[in-house]
């Protein structure tokens, strides 16, 4: 054991002054590595015993049964601590059943600081030094156990394990809220369009209408990128990926504006994405710029709410991309979308107020996603400091 005057964290709880002590993973935790059973031997059964081979048994942290197996090769307890040994290299979950290993995964004692220990390591990258394979990422058994860590006393250990542990209650907390109001506005959306539900001052039929007779539509275009002249200016050029976002990786000059096809949007405008992995994806600008031939901007007459427009079209994704793009790969045009049959109130107060509650519950979802990335954050940080 080492009690190097260094091996202390940048941050501690008052009251603890001791370097940490230098030690093997191994020394400190029971190493189980996973072995796979017998194809033959998967099932599909409840009944039968959880099969972790990876990570796509795990979500957000937490072993998630998905496959289960007949043969028992090595098991791990429930409340176990795992980490993945093969591509991707250093996962860490934890699994609330007692589990059937496979070879993806090994199961690392049970403490929480360890859990907590062994996500810092996976941060700082500490695993690529040991990463082997030449088709994929893998680590042994013995690069495991003679992993170097340093440890407190067992008091500090449990209060950091704690406070981490609160942070990640809160994590949870906020993304079950998100996935609530998703639910929520998912359910919203579909009575509210099929007018299973309505406002009870409103009772006469919604009319179809063609999107293209509603609003006013352009694409845009693409400056040479071999003229230097034309980008670096003060115009955001947004492009597909970009439409959720108010900033933009490119800007062009007036000069790149005036001698292309790009087209000026203003904040507000619906804006639809054509081509890329986002096609069918759909928003309104978050700010003034510049499109370009990947993007359909649409501004509606006076009579229709953009954010009713908005929502149909984001309820209709699913629908477009499964008709007209072959695996989701692919690109839409503008009369294909523009040629989209959309049901419609006549009443313009209906469309505002349909549009307005949906506006809100996306709102609401952006708070809590801006506090969740606020605590992934503060998590990432504490982990940083709290740990040699």
């Amino acid at each position: 054991m080492s009690k190097d005057a260094k091996n202390v964290p940048a941050l501690r709880f008052k009251g603890y002054s001791d370097a940490w002590e230098k030690r093997k993973l191994g020394e400190v935790a029971t190493i189980t590595m996973g072995q796979s059973p017998d194809s033959k031997n998967y099932t599909l059964n409840p009944q039968d015993h959880i099969l972790v081979q990876g990570n796509a048994d795990i979500k957000n942290g937490w072993v998630e049964p998905r496959v289960w197996t007949t043969q028992i090769t090595k098991i791990a307890k429930k409340g176990s601590v795992l980490l993945s040994v093969r591509a991707p290299v250093g996962e860490v979950s934890k699994t609330a059943f007692d589990v059937v290993l496979g070879r993806g995964v090994a199961s690392v004692g049970q403490t929480d600081f360890l859990y907590q220990y062994l996500i810092t390591l996976k941060i700082n990258g500490f695993w690529l030094r040991y990463s082997t394979g030449s088709t994929f990422d893998s680590i042994n058994s013995a690069d495991i156990k003679d992993a170097i860590i340093f440890l407190p006393k067992k008091n500090e250990q449990d209060r950091i394990a704690k406070t981490l542990n609160c942070i990640d209650s809160l994590i949870a907390a906020t993304q079950h809220k998100i996935d609530a109001l998703e639910q929520i506005k998912e359910k919203l959306s579909q009575n509210l369009f099929d007018q299973s539900w309505r406002f009870k001052e409103y009772s006469t039929p919604w009319k179809e209408n063609k999107l293209k007779d509603i609003v006013s539509a352009y694409s845009g275009g693409t400056p040479s990128a071999n003229i230097r002249t034309y980008y670096g200016g003060h115009i955001p050029f947004i492009r597909s990926a970009e439409i959720h976002s108010s900033t933009t990786a490119l800007t062009l000059t007036q000069e790149g504006l005036q001698n292309s096809s790009a087209k000026l949007v203003k904040t507000g405008d619906i804006l639809y994405a054509l081509y890329g992995a986002n096609s069918g994806d759909v928003d309104r600008s978050k700010i003034n710029g510049a499109i370009n031939q990947a993007i359909l901007a649409m501004r509606p007459s006076k009579e229709n709410d953009p954010n009713f427009i908005l929502f149909q079209l984001m309820r209709m994704k699913d629908k477009i991309v499964s008709t007209y793009l072959q695996g989701g790969q692919g690109n839409l045009s503008g009369r294909l979308i523009l040629a989209l049959n959309l049901d419609m109130p006549e009443s313009t107060l209906e469309q505002r107020t349909i549009g307005r509650l949906l506006q809100l519950l996306c709102e609401l979802i952006g708070v809590n996603q801006s506090k969740y990335s606020q605590l992934e954050l503060l998590k990432k940080s504490l982990l940083q400091n709290l740990f040699v």
